[in-house]
């Protein structure tokens, strides 16, 4: 793996992560999640399991799974920890605790140190089978609904330690809290150098005209993401600066909701035909990849984020993101070097035309962008601090 990565990630994370592997080979380490495709979650997953296991670790990935109504009151969940109010009855909580012992099961839970992403799988530590067992928040709980939380939180406090992504989040908890930034892998097919040929077929292929400045947001189709507010910001940049706007994005198999969102972004860009909207099917790594390579502007205009792993792809691309002042993103973005933090969809268009204007400015914070990912948001320093924490949990 030290060979992979030489010259890309820093020296000092790669002779760590050796140390660490030595220290941990053959021992095994599951990893829990509730979909394998949609979702920065299931796509850290499939690029970091190969890389645990060449580091001599037996790694293995379940998912849980559940219908219909397990997805939607696991949504109702994920929104109200972001603040959204939501009822959420007694019922549904069991419900949310029934589906997770059937799949206690069905599930071969026996690892030396188990992992479990966000709210769907928290019950299952109530069926431990011993080992080191780490609850893992992807979300934005800064301000949740406080009956939500205290719900949830009496799974979480029986884990022996709890991992958040930006030190706002944490939540006052009965064990050790940890806070770990998601990562991007810079060999995988999103995010590797593109040959012109690579490029050229995808805008091809997806139709994208290359004569006028391109605006980007590549995120799921989730009211939180705003794309709505993303469209209005463009059309008010439009007024001056001929460009076009593409949304795109997959659906995720957790979230019952993006459908009904999709349909709200088609009926406000209805009838512009500089708007494309790509719905790309899951694994569509590359098509995105080089969206991002060809955009002049990008954006990831949230109003509620976990972190925004879309915003450390495209700065590992060089280019500067103008981003909602929310979650992980100002930790990626440096407002005014690495791009812009915006709070409305006026300012998100000031920035947009001051970019589009300035050709040599979008050259100077991408290089910047860069090298501020390379140095703090690459998969190898993750996996180290993963790593870490099993260590300290299982002392």
């Amino acid at each position: 793996m030290n060979t992979q990565y030489s010259g890309i990630a820093p020296k000092g994370d790669l002779l760590l992560l050796q140390k660490l592997g030595e220290k941990l080979k053959n021992r095994s380490f599951l990893h829990v999640n509730s979909t394998r495709a949609g979702g920065g979650v299931a796509e850290i997953l499939h690029r970091m399991i190969p890389i645990l296991k060449e580091l001599g670790i037996n790694a293995r990935w379940e998912v849980i799974g559940g219908d219909e109504r397990f997805f939607d009151i696991t949504k109702k969940f994920h929104n109200a920890l972001q603040g959204k109010f939501e009822t959420i009855s007694e019922e549904m909580w069991q419900y949310h605790f029934e589906v997770n012992k059937v799949n206690a099961g069905s599930l071969n839970l026996e690892a030396d140190a188990v992992l479990i992403h966000d709210p769907q799988p928290v019950p299952l530590i109530e069926f431990r089978k011993g080992g080191a067992w780490i609850w893992r928040c992807h979300i934005d709980v800064a301000s949740p609904i406080k009956e939500v939380w205290d719900n949830l939180s009496r799974y979480c406090g029986k884990y022996n330690a709890t991992i958040f992504s930006v030190a706002k989040f944490a939540q006052a908890m009965p064990v050790d809290e940890f806070i770990i930034a998601p990562s991007i892998d810079p060999l995988s097919d999103k995010n590797r150098e593109l040959s012109e040929e690579e490029l050229r077929e995808t805008v091809g292929r997806l139709q994208i005209p290359l004569d006028r400045p391109i605006i980007l947001q590549v995120s799921r189709f989730d009211r939180f993401k705003d794309p709505i507010g993303v469209i209005k910001a463009y059309r008010l940049a439009k007024k001056y600066n001929d460009c076009i706007l593409i949304l795109a994005g997959s659906a995720a198999t957790d979230d019952p909701e993006g459908e009904m969102v999709l349909n709200e972004v088609k009926e406000h860009a209805a009838g512009d035909p500089d708007i494309y909207l790509l719905l790309l099917p899951p694994f569509s790594d590359k098509d995105i990849n080089a969206l991002q390579r060809i955009a002049t502007v990008v954006l990831q205009k949230s109003l509620k984020e976990g972190f925004g792993l879309t915003v450390t792809e495209t700065m590992w691309k060089g280019k500067p993101v103008i981003g909602g002042a929310t979650g992980g993103i100002p930790l990626q973005i440096t407002h005014g070097v690495t791009g812009f933090l915006v709070s409305s969809v006026e300012g998100a268009a000031f920035r947009i035309r001051q970019l589009l204007n300035n050709p040599e400015m979008i050259k100077r914070m991408g290089e910047s962008a860069r090298e501020f990912v390379k140095t703090n948001f690459l998969m190898t320093r993750q996996i180290r601090d993963y790593l870490s924490v099993w260590r300290c949990s299982a002392l």
